[in-house]
């Protein structure tokens, strides 16, 4: 409990309250006694001890009920909860996940979310963060170990990715909720579009902790195709995630009227000469290797701060409360009649 000292302190508070209005009835009662002659043999008639049995046993039940109501009402009002003390290990490695959401990749986006979440799930204790991108970059969450948004992101990115922009027929809400998705990867100042580079260069930016010994890592989900030119050459960008230590991991899919033999041999080049691992994203087996080649890259186990959650627990003492006071009102109702 938050505060335990609360619930007796009511309890205690009650039975005063309730003691007191007893003794100032009872004397006000006494102050009102009317004398009968010759009415001692009533309280030998069969009628009259059933009754008072009732009223008895009914004062009774009353009074039961009536304990429930306060203890229930007085642990709830100290507020019932689970401790947890959690000291979790956290792996020193960054992982940003780095999604092409062009054009071009509308077609696969719920596929490549997807593809995303088959891979986070076989991590634990690494920083994860997501960063969508157009000819403009939006990051939806920074690098964090809060594995159950970040699940909970990525599901909805696949859900709201999952729009076949080529259909003539569409759900008006599922269009509404790719619009609101993409939102911020778009800059509509500039004709350009699907801008490989500066996409990968906003990525490469989201790690933070540069004076600290990690290991990063960036998951780099496109099918290579510009619609533009780039502030950043996509060379450049792979030369300078080398030289902080960043390594970039080519995920690789492409519609046919957009895939070429240039476009994607150029990605698996620089990903392969950069130390990256290059795979095919819509492919179910290149979940393994990519989780095997961030796991073997160097890293510390860093000693977690010891957390203590606190999750309320009001279910096992509320129902007590309406039962109680059901059945108090209930007997009183029915002794008054």
């Amino acid at each position: 409990m938050v505060t335990p000292w609360l619930w007796p302190l009511l309890i205690l508070g009650v039975i005063a309250a309730g003691s007191l209005g007893y003794q100032l009835r009872r004397v006000a009662a006494q102050r009102e006694v009317t004398y009968v002659a010759n009415s001692a043999y009533l309280t030998e008639l069969p009628e009259y001890r059933r009754r008072m049995g009732l009223l008895r046993g009914g004062l009774t039940v009353a009074g039961v009920c009536l304990v429930v109501v306060v203890v229930a009402a007085s642990v709830l009002a100290s507020r019932p909860v689970d401790r947890d003390l959690r000291n979790e290990e956290l792996a020193s490695r960054d992982i940003v996940l780095c999604l092409d959401v062009s054009g071009s990749m509308i077609e696969f986006g719920s596929q490549t979310a997807e593809a995303l979440i088959d891979i986070v799930d076989h991590f634990e204790g690494e920083r994860i963060a997501l960063s969508i991108w157009n000819n403009a970059s939006r990051l939806v969450f920074p690098l964090t170990d809060d594995y159950d948004m970040v699940q909970e992101e990525l599901a909805y990115a696949a859900e709201a990715l999952d729009f076949d922009p080529t259909s003539f027929i569409y759900d008006p809400d599922d269009y509404e909720r790719l619009i609101h998705y993409l939102a911020g990867t778009v800059n509509y100042a500039i004709l350009d579009g699907s801008l490989i580079g500066d996409g990968l260069a906003n990525c490469i930016f989201e790690f933070d902790v540069a004076d600290q010994e990690r290991s990063r890592s960036v998951i780099f989900l496109t099918d290579n195709v510009a619609m533009g030119e780039s502030t950043f050459a996509l060379e450049e960008v792979y030369e300078l995630a080398s030289e902080r230590d960043i390594t970039i991991h080519g995920l690789y899919a492409a519609a046919d009227e957009y895939a070429t033999e240039a476009t994607r041999a150029e990605f698996e080049r620089l990903t392969l000469e950069h130390g990256g691992l290059f795979v095919e994203a819509l492919n179910p087996a290149s979940v393994a290797p990519v989780v095997e080649a961030i796991e073997e890259e160097q890293t510390v186990a860093l000693e977690g701060n010891p957390t203590v959650v606190e999750t309320d627990q009001p279910q096992r003492w509320f129902p007590w409360l309406p039962l109680g006071l059901a059945g108090f009102l209930l007997v009183v109702w029915r002794l008054r009649a």
